[in-house]
């Protein structure tokens, strides 16, 4: 993996001890996420946990007529 690309961009993840990021570090996947890329739909079973480095992911609320409000932006 490059190393404008490591996991470690994410401030959670580079936070953590040596030992606990070696843990993690075996189940971590580089996810390539265009712009407007859906992870997660209300209802739906929660599989993975996402650590931006380079992408922000913004939380909507969308009303029944299709309108939508950002309510939560998360980052690096």
């Amino acid at each position: 993996m490059p190393d404008n690309q490591t996991p470690k961009k994410n401030h959670l993840l580079a936070g953590l001890s040596a030992d606990a990021y070696e843990h993690l570090a075996t189940n971590l996947e580089l996810v390539l996420m265009p712009l407007g890329t859906v992870i997660y739909e209300s209802g739906d079973e929660l599989r993975y946990a996402y650590f931006p480095t380079t992408c922000i992911v913004s939380l909507l609320y969308v009303l029944e007529d299709g309108a939508s409000a950002e309510i939560a932006v998360v980052g690096k």
